[in-house]
């Protein structure tokens, strides 16, 4: 009798320990402080030291040169749409994006009369109807950002939202976990 009910406690021991360690690991790994944002005086510091680097001089003669320049006056031209998250009416110029591209799953739009690259985070369920897409379909954008690189000669905008024939064909879905 004795035998059996050792043979019950010991497993009950070793998991209540694996626990109770399991729970030490959690604990320790909140503890850890989290960086302070920086200052307006830190943040500029670390940006001049940044546009000292090989990295930052090459951005800033690629924001001089008139690709930069075209690039970044297609991205203020929908800046307010992208504020106020509000429809942008595009056409669809091509299904590819530009070789050489590491955006993943994207298409080239002309949104008033500018041409950008739309980038998309599907799920798989989402791919199927984003890959319905032709050229030459309108389409309706909504987007909470638009950035660049100087490797592409197009503003990149995240798409959030697209709707083809008064019917949505993706919507983002919303990050796990917070943010």
């Amino acid at each position: 009798m004795k035998k059996v009910i050792y043979a019950l406690i010991l497993p009950l021991v070793v998991v209540s320990g694996l626990v109770f360690a399991n729970h030490e690991i959690k604990n320790d790994t909140s503890k850890r402080s989290t960086p302070k944002p920086l200052s307006a005086a830190e943040r500029e510091a670390e940006l001049k030291k940044w546009e000292a680097t090989p990295a930052g001089i090459k951005y800033k003669e690629w924001k001089a040169s008139p690709e930069g320049k075209k690039v970044l006056a297609g991205a203020a031209k929908i800046r307010k749409h992208i504020s106020a998250f509000t429809n942008m009416e595009a056409v669809v110029t091509s299904l590819s994006l530009p070789p050489g591209s590491r955006l993943g799953f994207g298409v080239m739009a002309r949104i008033d009369g500018v041409d950008y690259i739309v980038k998309f985070e599907p799920e798989k369920s989402q791919l199927e109807q984003l890959r319905s897409l032709k050229v030459n379909d309108k389409i309706i954008i909504r987007s909470h950002s638009v950035s660049h690189a100087p490797k592409y000669s197009y503003p990149i905008v995240s798409g959030d939202y697209v709707e083809r024939d008064s019917k949505i064909i993706y919507k983002r879905a919303p990050r796990k976990g917070g943010c």
